[in-house]
């Protein structure tokens, strides 16, 4: 395959990165302008929104559950550089073991955003259509939960059919792993900036 393709492996001499690396970067570019404009809308929403419709919003979401959620998708971003780590030292076992781990931490992350935080409001008769506040709330928390369940998808991908790669080429299936994470470091990243803007603010 790398002979018909070339820079699977190797890095390109004009920007020294790989095809995929370029790619995964070119990508998140667009996801920073994707939520970016979010950011910004969530900015001028509440900067132009009367106070009975913004600020009793802030004051229903639960900080502790917020919290946790920030802690599992930090420790979700260990995992994922640790099984990047086990492949750079020829070990698929524990590499796997990791990304199983990532795929747990992310699974909780959801079931703990679906069940405490969405049924709940949902059960309080709570909805986007409620205010200004809950509109971009769960427009942003949603987006980001569908990129998480992604993530989930391409890391369960390499763990299991896809592990096949790493007996035919693993410096290749290595940087699929790179790559993979360096997706998952984004969405954790974005979750640090939503935590404090949504929850504390």
């Amino acid at each position: 395959m790398s002979e018909l393709i070339p820079y699977i492996t190797k890095p390109r001499e004009d920007t020294g990165l790989t095809n995929g690396k370029l790619g995964m970067w070119l990508f998140l570019a667009s996801e920073v302008m994707l939520f970016g404009g979010l950011f910004s809308a969530y900015v001028l929403l509440r900067v132009g929104a009367a106070p009975e419709h913004w600020h009793e919003g802030a004051k229903t979401l639960n900080t502790w559950i917020g919290t946790f959620n920030t802690a599992v998708l930090i420790g979700s971003s260990v995992s994922m550089v640790m099984a990047w780590a086990s492949l750079k030292l020829d070990n698929l076992g524990r590499a796997r073991m990791y990304m199983a781990i990532t795929i747990v931490l992310a699974l909780i992350f959801l079931a703990v955003k679906i069940q405490f935080e969405y049924m709940y409001k949902f059960g309080h008769h709570i909805y986007p259509s409620t205010d200004i506040y809950y509109g971009i709330y769960f427009t942003i928390t949603g987006l980001h939960a569908i990129h998480v369940l992604g993530g989930v998808i391409a890391i369960a991908w390499f763990l299991l059919p896809g592990v096949s790669l790493w007996r035919s080429d693993p410096e290749h299936y290595t940087l699929r792993i790179e790559y993979v994470g360096l997706y998952w470091h984004f969405v954790d990243l974005v979750w640090i900036f939503l935590f404090p803007i949504l929850y504390l603010l």
